[in-house]
């Protein structure tokens, strides 16, 4: 799953969230902060949890992505249980945020039985961000080529987490010869999806090394991480390879400093047809 999908917002405050055992699981001191205000919701949830033991076995513990970018075991609840821990807490937005959680677990059951209504909510949510049609189908076969390498990779014993990034890191190394994170450097982003601030062609040049490991990954039969760590780099090699090729052909540079911190894609794309 893509990490724009792990995250939901509920009155400009984001909420951490995992899909697990066919339904979402919702950090507990995410809602806590928002529903308290805490200065300290860690410690809250601790003191609730002292004073309501019950509420402990109403929480699974599954890795959430921190502040730092490392995953740690949160304590996290279903729909139907989150419900359960608002009744304990004493706040004036209870209401609201029961009937925003009520929505957000309504629509993903219609998104499971359609999954076209989980694209065109995503592509809708990109055009609001000033993105053009034309990027934003790249962008969302961009994750759904993605998806379909994490699925390989789950099947084939790699952890996520760590694993997940140092095999991506040697994708993107081989595809464009930075990692994700000197990538990031190079646009000038901090914490902003290195994604949606890639070009056409960047993006492009990403699926192709993440579908071509896909492909080499089956073909290989690779089991554990180094056999998947070595089927990346090979991917990735595809996509570099071809790159070089295309930037021989175009004298010009595939990778871009460009971002859209400022403006957004849709605009950049009309001022580059008027020059």
């Amino acid at each position: 799953m893509d990490s724009n999908n792990a995250l939901v917002v509920f009155e400009d405050k984001k909420i951490r969230r995992i899909w697990h055992n066919d339904e979402w699981y919702f950090s507990v001191v995410d809602m806590i902060a928002i529903l308290t205000d805490s200065p300290n919701p860690n410690n809250y949830w601790k003191v609730l949890k002292h004073r309501e033991n019950q509420l402990v076995t109403i929480c699974n513990q599954l890795k959430l992505q921190s502040s730092d970018g490392k995953y740690y075991n949160t304590d996290c609840a279903t729909t139907e249980n989150a419900f359960r821990l608002i009744q304990s807490i004493p706040s004036p937005k209870a209401e609201p945020f029961k009937r925003w959680l009520a929505k957000v677990g309504y629509d993903r059951v219609k998104e499971i039985q359609d999954p076209e209504l989980a694209q065109k909510r995503m592509k809708e949510i990109y055009k609001q961000k000033g993105y053009s049609d034309s990027w934003v189908e790249k962008r969302v076969r961009g994750i759904a080529i993605r998806d379909e390498l994490t699925d390989e990779w789950d099947n084939r014993g790699i952890e996520r987490g760590k694993e997940y990034s140092i095999l991506t890191a040697e994708i993107s190394k081989a595809t464009f010869g930075m990692t994700p994170k000197e990538y990031k450097n190079y646009k000038g982003l901090k914490k902003e999806n290195l994604r949606d601030h890639m070009t056409d062609l960047e993006l492009i040049f990403t699926m192709l090394g993440e579908a071509s490991t896909t492909k080499i990954a089956r073909s290989k039969e690779a089991i554990g991480f180094i056999e998947n760590k070595n089927a990346a780099k090979e991917g990735g090699n595809v996509a570099g390879i071809a790159r070089k090729e295309l930037e021989n052909r175009i004298e010009d540079k595939v990778s871009t400093h460009e971002n859209y911190l400022e403006k957004p894609e849709s605009i950049k794309r009309l001022e580059k047809k008027e020059e």
